[in-house]
């Protein structure tokens, strides 16, 4: 990192998200989870009764397959590891485990703590609680492996929520913001920072939730950003800031 050893840095500048299209997204979802894999599109939707694990067409954003999740359980992270997709509940520190691409059942893990945001970078997890920490955990039975403090400019994050693992670094929604942060996965700064608060306008917002689902194509080197309750799936670029002329 650039700075003199034990100084803070400063915080990352905040770029403007840069929409590529626009796709229809259910208005019923309460998104909790997103994940792109192989060519498809899946979704973890939350509340109590109503939890779901989908797959979306991501070109017309219709659901083409669902899954209720048990009525006592209320969903939320998705990431794909080990061939299967593994999906967080909020309280009932349980995680389901899912075929691909059948969205067939395939176990449950047990963990400790609440299940907020996770991702995986095909070897490990790494999960969120809605505190200012990730915690990084085995793929094969999520026991955790080592907490990381997640800091901008010196200071704690609180509030990580959806994660995404790209290109060796972790991208975050954070709970009642309307910014991406990307993470470094060794030292927990934050290296980048951008503005969503332009994809919807005042009359969809007054319907919708706050945003929240990260996907990245890695093919197509594109996110697919959506929130809870909202209308529209976005596949978007995080470009970088301009370089200030020396």
């Amino acid at each position: 990192a650039d700075g003199s050893a034990g100084a803070p840095s400063a915080a990352a500048p905040v770029t403007p998200v840069r929409v590529r299209a626009v796709r229809p997204h259910d208005t019923g979802a309460f998104t909790q989870g997103l994940v792109w894999v192989a060519g498809r599109l899946f979704e973890s939707t939350g509340n109590y009764g109503r939890s779901t694990l989908r797959e979306l067409n991501p070109e017309t954003g219709e659901i083409v397959r669902a899954v209720a999740l048990p009525a006592d359980e209320f969903g939320e992270g998705l990431a794909a590891v080990g061939g299967r997709l593994v999906q967080l509940t909020w309280r009932e520190e349980r995680a389901r485990l899912w075929t691909l691409p059948e969205l067939a059942p395939a176990g449950t893990l047990a963990y400790q703590g609440e299940g907020w945001g996770l991702a995986s970078n095909g070897r490990e997890l790494v999960s969120s609680d809605g505190s200012a920490a990730l915690t990084f955990r085995a793929a094969d039975d999520l026991r955790p492996l080592r907490r990381l403090a997640v800091h901008r400019g010196g200071r704690a994050v609180p509030y990580l929520n959806e994660l995404e693992w790209v290109d060796g670094a972790i991208y975050a929604n954070v709970w009642q913001s309307d910014e991406i942060l990307r993470i470094d996965p060794a030292s927990g700064e934050v290296t980048g920072a951008w503005d969503a608060s332009g994809l919807l306008d005042p009359a969809q917002r007054a319907h919708a939730d706050v945003l929240n689902g990260i996907a990245w194509d890695p093919e197509r080197k594109v996110f697919f950003l959506t929130g809870k309750f909202w209308p529209s799936l976005f596949e978007a670029d995080l470009p970088e800031p301009a370089r200030a002329a020396p």
